[in-house]
Order: structure tokens, then sequence, then C-alpha cells
């Protein structure tokens, strides 16, 4: 399928026999999308076709919103050998990702406006997806010092994280979630104490205990997010966790809300569909931070996407190497690949009923651009025509992880069976993958 630009001088391009899905609207109807001058002009049974326009027949196929990535770790620059932005830009093409938020980690750290300006200039010569950079909350990622948020907003930063590290100081979160107030800026943040942490691997229990690894208490997420929750209730600020595990901390996370507090929250698509005994022998591509939890956290991780009590899904794409995998599970750097599989995994959720279109659509696309502030995550009328085509249906295999477009290969998905293939992804109305069965 060819590439085209869609600029001002091409045709519409109509999506027709369509099943459109927008969370925005609440929309999920059989109709057409119609896209002209890089935006959508109309989606839903009433979309007219405009005369001369170019048009794909979808076969029922469903036209949703490309897909907002809230937590990308990507290793350009300093770790072009794991992940490069163009790498990076084809995984999520194909997984249907068009808009990645890109994490501080990576050397140097995201901490000055003129690195943010490099991120954006960048990424926009390498790949064809869009990538919003996240700027560190602390200089160096180290927790003592805060970042001009000011500033970095104003360069193009999103919104402010330490990425995978946590910030220990309850008086330096309180300064960060009171200066970004006033930049209406949001605050993510990995919630896992360092000290509690410690020497584990995996989650704390009977499993840990029969591999003979060291555990993780839940204690080290939930004590973390509980001052946070604390902290945002005096200052006001909006605050995000990064990623919730278990099911203690869905709880302080509703009670949160409940509250009226600008509280929101993202879980991981391996949190949703993997649990602890999927580690097995020791298999590295199954050590994350936070650990993968016991059945009875994924099943409330599920449950709370459903309620809406979760806002955000996310894949938490993590490249390494063989360099940072290959090694005994205690030695193994935390972390896997995800932005080609996340909405493959996470449409297992629909086919065993527990969510549906509408919802997942909405952590994967709609909410997260909202918390960010972008134009994207919708098919309303007047919207950047960031979209993708999906058959929610075709059953593949990923038989073999180096398939992945992905420079490194670490993904605890390899051998899965999927339901769900992206058929097309155009971002701003241009096609930037089209599948090719092989």
């Amino acid at each position: 399928m060819a590439e085209r630009n869609n600029g001002k001088d091409e045709r519409p391009l109509v999506f027709t026999n369509a099943r459109v899905v927008d969370p925005s609207r609440n929309l999920d109807a059989p109709g057409a999308v119609i896209v002209a001058d890089r935006r959508i002009v109309a989606a839903g049974p009433e979309a007219a076709r405009p005369a001369g326009a170019e048009v794909i027949d979808c076969g029922g196929a469903i036209v949703a919103p490309g897909l907002v990535d809230m937590r990308v770790f990507v290793g350009e620059p300093g770790g072009e050998h794991r992940e490069t932005f163009a790498s990076a830009g084809r995984a999520a093409a194909a997984g249907g990702v068009t808009s990645i938020v890109m994490m501080p980690d990576t050397d140097p750290v995201i901490d000055d406006v003129a690195l943010v300006d490099f991120i954006g200039r960048r990424a926009r010569d390498e790949t064809g997806v869009r990538v919003h950079p996240m700027a560190a909350l602390t200089r160096g990622l180290e927790g003592r010092e805060m970042t001009e948020f000011g500033l970095l907003r104003e360069a193009g930063a999103v919104g402010f994280t330490d990425g995978r590290h946590t910030v220990t100081s309850a008086a330096l979160m309180r300064r960060a979630l009171t200066y970004a107030r006033d930049f209406d800026a949001l605050i993510m943040h990995h919630a896992a104490d360092p000290t509690l942490v410690g020497n584990g691997v995996m989650n704390e229990g009977e499993v840990a205990t029969r591999l003979g690894l060291s555990g993780i208490p839940k204690e080290a997420e939930i004590i973390v997010l509980e001052r946070d929750i604390r902290l945002a209730a005096l200052t006001r600020g909006r605050y995000h966790a990064a990623q919730i595990s278990c099911a203690e901390s869905l709880d302080i996370i509703r009670r949160a809300k409940d509250r009226g507090l600008a509280v929101t929250c993202g879980v991981s698509i391996n949190h949703l569909t993997l649990n602890e005994n999927d580690i097995g022998p020791y298999r590295t591509f199954f050590k994350l931070s936070p650990p993968l939890r016991h059945e009875d956290d994924r099943l409330a991780m599920v449950a709370g996407l459903a309620d809406g009590t979760i806002d955000v899904i996310v894949s938490s794409h993590d490249p390494q190497d063989v360099d940072t995998k290959r090694h005994p599970f205690a030695e193994a750097a935390d972390g896997t690949v995800g932005l080609e599989t996340m909405l493959a995994a996470a449409l297992r959720l629909v086919h065993s009923g527990d969510v549906d279109f509408v919802t997942l659509f909405r952590a994967l696309s709609t909410r997260p651009a909202e918390l960010l502030g972008l134009e994207v995550g919708r098919l309303a009328p007047g919207a950047p025509a960031d979209l993708i085509l999906l058959d929610p249906d075709v059953p593949w295999v990923l038989e073999d992880a180096e398939a992945l477009l992905s420079r490194s290969k670490n993904t605890p998905f390899e051998g899965a069976r999927f339901e769900g293939r992206v058929l097309r992804t155009l971002v701003a109305g241009r096609t930037v993958y089209a599948y090719a069965p092989a």
C-alpha cells in the first residue's frame, strides 16, 4: 500500500464500510471516516462521502484513534544500540501507536531546554510518528534539585517525570507539585520506595520463595503512592502514577478520585495480561519494575480499567539488549519492549469480555491525550487525522522476536498467540504503516 502525504493538493480520503470507534464521543457504530487536509472531516454513521475522494473499503474493520503511549524509553541519545528514534518509530507505527511520550532517561538526561529542542527536531527527522518528550523532574534524575519547569514546558515538554527513578524526598515532591500547578503541568511518578525494593527482583510471595529469588513487597509501591496522594491533596497539583500494579494501589487511587483530587494513574499492558507465574524458569524478559504480581492483582487491574479508575494503558516500552538481559534473573535489567504488541495484547481483554472497544481505546488513545493536552486521540471533526485501521479478529502468532521492528528484542510475548492486527496507521493523514501479509 503506497504512502500518501495527504497535503492540500491531494484528494480527500474516505474509509468506508468501517466500524468507527471514537471514545471522545462514546461512539462505536458502523459508518465512515473522512480525512482531508491532514484532519478529520467527519466520522460516524452520518459521514457523507465528498466528490472526488479516494475510497478505502474497510470490509467491516475498525477505524479508531491512533494510540498515545505515555511511557516509552528510547535509547537515543546515548543508547542507540538499544533503540533509535527510527526503530522506535517503525515499531510504534506497526503497533498502531501514533504518539510516543518519551521518558527523560537518556544520556544526557532530558533536563534542559536544549535537549527538549533536540529531541523534537531529531524525532521529526527520523520518524513518521509524533514524539513528545517528558522532561526530567529533577536534574540528572538524581532526586535532589528541581529542573526549570517553566522553560522546559515552553520548549515543548509535555510533563515532568524522573522516569525509572523515584523521588524519595517528600519535600521535593511537594515543591514539584506546587510549582507544576502554576503551569498546569502534569507530574508523573514511578512509585517504588528504593529502600523497600532493596535487592528484590520479583513480587514477594510464594512464587519468589519457590524460585529462591528475593522479593519486592507491594508496600514499596503503596507507601510512596499514599505519600504522593497526600501531597497532591496538599498542593492541588496534577499527579499521575505512572504504573500501578496491585489491588491496594487501585483502592488508593479510587479514594483520591472520590475526593475530587487531580489524580490519575496508568497500568502497563504487562500487568494487565501477565502475572508472576509467567516468569517460569527464570525468564528474564519478564523481569519488570514494578514486578509482575499475583493473579488476583492482575484481575484487580483489569477491573480497575473496566470501571474507569485506571485512566491509561502504557506499553512501558524499555528496550534492553543481550548485554543487560542475558544474565541470571537477579542480575538482569528490568524492562521489556512493547510498542508493537501493546494493542494486540490489550485486545485479549476485549475478546475475554472484560472491556469493550470504547473503554479500551479511551485508555489507549483518548485519555492519555487529554492528560497531556494533545489534540490527538479522537476522531471528532477537526482533530488531526491520526488513526488506525484494525482487524480485531485476525489470528497471528509472534513466532520469532527477531521479526519485531524494535532494535532490541526483549519481549515477554515471544510465541504468544494474538487475535487482532493493525492493517494501516496514519499520522496527520499520511500512511506510516501498512500491513503486508507474508
